[in-house]
């Protein structure tokens, strides 16, 4: 039976250079492989404004759609969230943000983490089903607790956006003045992402580092952030934003993750993706994912980073057996598969609505 999905995120447009954009962009990427429909505006017209001119004569001001999937937390996604339960209509929300992540991010982010782990916990609670990237983000929400059903599905890689990395490598490497083995590590600049670690393993070593991705060195900036990227070490390059994020694991060669929290990390896929050796901080959600040695290397010190780092640096073969092991995990969350399983969960949680019964996640 044919099926029209609402795949929302507010903000969209100041989304782009996020996590919780490509996650959304690789969601609806996905379900094109699919025969869901999908809208990706709530609002009749496709904006509010245009939607209370639709409420006006008599049209309506919400889409028709049969299940509602909302990617943030903000007053756009509430108020879908109000409508749908108003209205017997499905609903999804995906949790791409926890009060863990959301701290260490930017200016005050720590002081106000609390507050917000008390909305979300109010806000997920509203979902006849909660999607996340992992188990251990499931582990967290049910921790606050989350009074809805989680279930637990990869955000996936895209591979097909990254096709034709390798023949960016000189044009990236020219332009940020990149040379030998480069370290690097994609996406935004926060200390959270391990800013400092990344910055002083790069100080005890020989090798260019390369941070590709935006940072804000204004009033909403960390301390750390301010630091590092106003005075970064010689051997240091934070490019900011790239047009095309293929350059970045093209130019780069070993791809340095000290990141204190995730609840996946979507650009360790794509760097396994591309085969890049990976080497990331020892946390509880690359547990379930990659194996130490096999596809990656897992650190805990300062110490260790930097031997991993000289490690690969100095053995070509261990840093092919890492990639080519890395590419094969990454395979394992493409989007052929993330598309099928999003495709049936829309209907799973359309139908029990209608039976009117809860999803059961007993089998799983």
């Amino acid at each position: 039976m044919a099926l029209r999905a609402l795949n929302y995120l507010e903000l969209e447009s100041r989304l782009a250079r996020s996590g919780i954009g490509t996650a959304a962009d690789q969601q609806r990427a996905a379900l094109e492989r699919t025969d869901v429909e999908v809208v990706t505006s709530p609002w009749r017209g496709g904006d509010p404004l245009s939607g209370v001119r639709s409420l006006a004569t008599g049209s309506g001001f919400f889409e028709d759609f049969d299940v509602a999937h909302c990617n943030l937390v903000g007053p756009g996604s509430l108020a879908v969230a109000r409508y749908a339960n108003r209205n017997d209509v499905p609903l999804i929300l995906h949790t791409h943000v926890t009060r863990e992540d959301f701290a260490e991010s930017f200016r005050g982010s720590t002081t106000i983490a609390p507050a917000l782990g008390r909305y979300l916990k109010w806000f997920y609670s509203q979902a006849d089903l909660v999607l996340c990237p992992s188990q251990y983000t499931k582990r967290v929400l049910e921790s606050y607790p989350v009074d809805a059903p989680i279930r637990p599905m990869t955000n996936g890689v895209d591979v097909d956006a990254l096709e034709g990395f390798e023949t960016l490598r000189e044009e990236y490497r020219d332009r940020y003045d990149l040379g030998g083995t480069v370290v690097f590590l994609v996406g935004n600049v926060f200390e959270r992402k391990g800013l400092t670690t990344f910055c002083r393993v790069a100080e005890s070593t020989p090798y260019d580092f390369a941070w590709f991705g935006p940072y804000d060195t204004g009033p909403h900036a960390s301390k750390a952030v301010r630091q590092w990227t106003t005075n970064p070490p010689e051997n240091v390059t934070f490019t900011g934003w790239i047009d095309d994020i293929r350059g970045a694991y093209g130019a780069g060669d070993v791809y340095l993750f000290p990141t204190k929290n995730e609840n996946q990390g979507i650009a360790v896929l794509e760097a396994m993706a591309c085969g890049k050796a990976v080497v990331l901080r020892d946390i509880p959600v690359f547990e379930e994912f990659y194996t130490d040695g096999h596809d990656c290397i897992k650190c805990e010190t300062e110490a260790e980073f930097r031997e991993a780092v000289e490690r690969l640096a100095e053995d070509e073969q261990l840093r092919r057996r890492l990639g080519e092991n890395a590419r094969e995990t990454a395979m394992e969350h493409s989007l052929d598969r993330v598309g099928d399983r999003l495709a049936a969960t829309y209907r799973e949680v359309r139908d029990a609505k209608r039976a009117g019964r809860s999803i059961d996640l007993d089998d799983e």
